[in-house]
């Protein structure tokens, strides 16, 4: 977890630091105080660059509390509170030259030259909101038999619909039913007692979106059942590779 960090600030062994051994603690401590830091004179870093004395662990208290480390325990913690400290120390002795390394790589992201890729889907190249597309979206509508919308992509929304619904594989094979769309209107349908609110068109409306969400828990059970179906596929013709199989002992 500290291995870049110790790489850019130069520690020759940065890729074999571990937080939890004592020995690599203590070195990379006294590392970062005497190339990074710098806290103390050369004079006062001797308790500390003695790693094998058994007064270190005091010596480093001292430390911690006099370059006013917050971390109190956890030597992990302690490590990645130093080596943050250094690399801010680090960016602070010569802000500019960073500054410059991090201006220049933005410079040359924006010189990056995106590559145009061109799209082999007509549909990409159409104008929605011209005329000649409204036009046919109502050509289509008046061929379906479907109410126009203030909204043309409504009315293409409603084509859509009715085409998945009344033009799938079934409605194919019996062309002369497929575009039979016409019946009593939504608006008359009984559907049930339970929408009586004095008004007519609020009744009407109250009809319409129960049908809708009849249609919604219709086409959803049609999904979970479908979900069903596949899984059984699965689970009751499961496929066995006979090579991995073994004859005697």
């Amino acid at each position: 977890m500290f291995e870049r960090r110790l790489k850019a600030l130069g520690y020759l062994e940065w890729d074999k630091v571990n937080g939890n051994n004592t020995e690599h603690f203590r070195k990379v401590i006294i590392w970062l105080e005497d190339q990074k830091i710098r806290h103390y004179t050369i004079d006062d870093r001797k308790k500390l660059r003695d790693i094998t004395s058994s007064e270190w662990p005091n010596a480093f208290e001292k430390y911690c509390n006099d370059i006013k480390c917050p971390i109190t325990k956890n030597e992990i913690d302690q490590l990645e509170w130093f080596i943050g400290y250094a690399v801010w120390l680090e960016f602070e002795d010569d802000c500019q030259k960073y500054q410059q390394v991090v201006g220049s790589k933005a410079k040359d992201k924006k010189e990056v030259k995106v590559p145009s890729i061109k799209s082999t889907n007509p549909l990409d190249n159409l104008d929605f909101d011209s005329d000649a597309f409204k036009n046919g979206v109502n050509s289509i509508a008046k061929l379906l038999n479907v109410p126009k919308h203030s909204d043309h992509l409504v009315t293409l929304q409603a084509c859509s619909k009715l085409v998945c619904n009344k033009l799938n594989a079934d409605a194919i094979k019996q062309p002369n039913n497929a575009l039979n769309t016409k019946g009593k209107s939504q608006t008359k349908v009984i559907i049930g007692p339970g929408f009586n609110m004095g008004d007519a068109m609020l009744d009407n409306a109250a009809k319409g979106l129960s049908l809708l969400y009849i249609q919604d828990l219709r086409n959803l059970q049609t999904k979970i059942n479908e979900t069903i179906v596949a899984v059984q596929n699965i689970t009751a013709n499961p496929k066995t590779d006979t090579k991995l199989g073994k004859v005697g002992k």
